[in-house]
């Protein structure tokens, strides 16, 4: 490939002119272009941690199912140094899992490098999606708009975390401790498919749902919410909160879903703030900025 043709296919986005008119076709065009960088992106990631996926299994997906994970030892420590005992103490967790079928593991290994790649990329599919949307906005939306990025990257990320290192140890201990009936009628084998599920919608869905903030801020932008919008909304807004924690914490134990649902809740209190402000300055006519 030519150095223009790779300059060409790096920079692309339909126009050289943001101010040019673009037909529908020259819309699906920059479209495809954008989709087809961030999937190149996406796979070549995926690749690479496919082949080091030993070690991201072992050091990162396996972490939270073992005993000496850094977040159990966290969490008792904090117990006796709030005095609380040993009440946030969770028992011992050893997991081992069973594989049933004969591309069980080879399927655990792509599944576990799509989704971290998925992770990885996520600021830069946004930002292809902002190159995207960019050119339909005016000068005050885009001035808005900056730095938004990294907002949105970053209120990703934290739910990744909030996710990973407080959601799952909660929810695989209630999990890995639960038992069914008094005569242990059965051995408790979970298979590795069910383990990976679990991690990826609690890391996701913590993610995804830790936007309610960055989320607020552009729909207040547009004017299609304001703080009292929201204010109005909080019973409704607490009812799908506990949906969403119920959904995202794969264990009917009510403590994970209150661990999820009360970030969420204080999201949603920041969100109100958030496009209240917003409002304010859109009523005033002064640029919005990310504050």
């Amino acid at each position: 490939m030519a150095t223009s043709d790779k300059k060409s296919f790096w920079n692309r986005s339909g126009s050289t002119d943001e101010n040019a008119e673009m037909s529908f076709v020259d819309h699906l065009e920059a479209l495809r272009w954008h989709i087809v960088r961030s999937l190149v992106v996406w796979l070549i990631i995926t690749i690479v941690l496919f082949i080091n996926v030993d070690w991201l299994f072992d050091q990162v997906i396996f972490a939270p199912s073992q005993s000496d994970f850094v977040m159990y030892r966290g969490f008792c420590q904090l117990s006796h140094w709030l005095h609380l005992g040993d009440a946030l103490c969770m028992p011992p967790v050893n997991l081992r899992f069973q594989g049933n079928t004969i591309s069980g593991p080879f399927m655990a290994a792509l599944s576990i490098s799509m989704v971290g790649a998925l992770i990885i990329a996520f600021p830069y599919i946004f930002w292809e999606i902002w190159i995207f949307v960019r050119p339909a906005l005016s000068v005050k939306e885009r001035t808005g708009f900056q730095g938004g990025i990294v907002w949105v990257s970053l209120a990703f990320f934290t739910g990744a975390c909030f996710g990973y290192f407080i959601v799952a140890p909660f929810t695989l201990n209630f999990l890995a401790n639960f038992t069914l009936g008094t005569q242990q009628a059965y051995q408790y084998l979970p298979t590795l498919g069910d383990y990976i599920d679990a991690m990826k919608n609690i890391i996701l869905g913590c993610g995804i749902a830790f936007e309610m903030p960055v989320l607020s801020y552009v729909l207040a932008s547009i004017g299609l919410i304001s703080g009292d919008t929201l204010r109005n909304s909080r019973r409704v807004a607490i009812v799908v909160i506990l949906v969403i924690a119920a959904v995202i914490t794969p264990s009917p134990d009510w403590t994970s879903q209150i661990i999820v649902a009360l970030p969420l809740f204080l999201l949603y209190e920041l969100s109100v703030i958030i496009a209240a402000r917003v409002s304010k300055r859109v009523g005033k006519n002064e640029p919005k900025e990310w504050s």
